[in-house]
């Protein structure tokens, strides 16, 4: 996720949503990207919207866990963030997991600097 600041009197929040393999410390390979973006202020609500997007833009849907770093939802607990994904959600637990999450950090930056 990237953009959660106004910037011009506007916020431009953007996510990626990286489908990787995995291990306990390591990216395998990238299986696809999904991006979304939104205008609307920095909310839990428009947070966990966007990220849904994101996921549901990716080329396959994933087979594993919806994985992300416990600020990006506002330190809400996981259970209740998981409500609104499918198949399930953690936060991460590995150095591959938080490998992974970086990916997809680096990835929403770069797009919303190409969408500013």
């Amino acid at each position: 996720m990237s953009g959660r600041h106004e910037e011009a009197g506007e916020y431009l929040m953007v996510a990626a949503a990286v489908h990787a393999r995995i291990d306990s410390t390591r990216i395998r390979s990238v299986e696809g990207v999904g991006f979304a973006d939104a205008r609307e202020g920095p909310t839990l609500d428009a947070t966990l919207g966007l990220v849904a997007t994101a996921v549901g833009n990716l080329p396959a849907p994933p087979d594993g866990p919806i994985v992300a770093e416990h600020g990006e939802f506002y330190e809400e607990p996981a259970e209740r963030v998981g409500l609104s994904f499918r198949p399930e959600f953690k936060y991460v637990e590995s150095v591959g997991e938080r490998e992974t999450v970086q990916a997809a950090h680096h990835a929403a930056y770069a797009a919303r600097d190409l969408l500013l």
